[in-house]
């Protein structure tokens, strides 16, 4: 009937299904290679570039990445993990000096640490240098007691930054799990039993660290129901799964039942996948490519470009 208002559920459905998630976003420059991407609370995405430096962003429902945080501020190098902190209103960031490698950002000086921006306006307000040496600052996540926990890919540690701190402390060590190439800690997430779990690029494992009184207490090795190909990024999903980007190309929901991991396929296919990050039921892959970083093989053959970031439907594995 001409004139007639339409009810409000059907306005708020027609909303819903107009306003739909894209299928991919594309990264400006040709050196992007993310090496991971964080959601905050409002479904903004971060986007950290290892290969040209800083840090893309998206705005919420946006279909555009654009740089928000510049190459070499505050005195960042390559950009690693990235997680957005919105009790803390920070952006925590893993900054590695690659020079070494022949990825030049910023003034070289070997450094790896981890950064803390606001997560507002960009600017720096914290910096805290992994301590010893070799190090490498690869992925963070947030503790139930609110601290910072590190990755140091190149020993067999995690580290710790309390609330308010300034310096880093090593949290959990383990001389059986020394890394050969590229088989050190990667990737960190807490479960719901208050336990961190992480995994190991290569050879592609999962491991649990029980906690006690908030100290590590010792890690165990998990079984899988099938064999993981280049462990990366792991994410909590809902209350009792775990999201886990396997370098080979897939996209896992992981549930953990005491020593025992069942995995679940999402989406196959990415091109050298490292991270991922959650905004309500979608989940976002960055495509990194490494190889073409890290593989003196493929030194002067070009990635796929231009290098993006994939949206996936998550549901609930059985």
């Amino acid at each position: 009937m001409p004139g007639r208002r339409l009810p409000l559920c059907f306005i708020l459905v027609t909303s819903a299904v107009t306003a739909q998630v894209p299928t991919s976003i594309p990264l400006p420059g040709e050196r992007a290679f993310p090496e991971n991407l964080a959601a905050s609370r409002d479904g903004t995405l971060y986007v950290g570039s290892l290969g040209s430096g800083g840090i893309y962003r998206v705005e919420p429902r946006g279909t555009q990445a654009k740089v928000w945080i510049a190459p070499g501020t505050y005195g960042t190098h390559s950009v690693f993990g990235v997680l957005a902190d919105d009790r803390t209103n920070t952006l925590w960031v893993c900054s590695n000096d690659l020079s070494a490698r022949g990825v030049a950002i910023g003034a070289s000086d070997g450094s790896s640490a981890l950064k803390g921006f606001d997560l507002k306006t960009g600017q720096g307000k914290i910096s805290a240098e992994l301590p010893g040496k070799p190090a490498t600052c690869n992925d963070i996540t947030i503790g139930p007691d609110g601290a910072a926990y590190v990755s140091n890919t190149a020993a067999p540690q995690i580290l710790r930054l309390t609330p308010g701190g300034q310096q880093l402390e090593v949290w959990f060590t383990d001389p059986a799990l020394q890394p050969a190439a590229g088989a050190g800690i990667d990737g960190l997430a807490f479960g719901p039993d208050g336990n961190l779990y992480f995994d190991r690029f290569s050879p592609g494992d999962l491991y649990r660290v029980d906690v006690k009184g908030g100290k590590a207490t010792g890690a165990t090795k998990l079984n899988t129901s099938r064999p993981l190909v280049l462990t990366d990024a792991i994410r909590r999903y809902g209350k009792d799964r775990f999201l886990l980007v396997e370098g080979g190309g897939r996209l896992d929901i992981i549930k953990v039942d005491g020593d025992s991991v069942k995995v679940e396929t999402l989406k196959d296919g990415y091109l050298g996948p490292t991270g991922v990050a959650i905004v309500g039921h979608t989940a976002w892959v960055s495509e990194g490519q490494l190889s073409y970083v890290f593989d003196p093989a493929k030194k002067d053959q070009q990635p796929k470009l231009p290098f993006h970031i994939y949206s996936v439907a998550v549901h609930m594995a059985r």
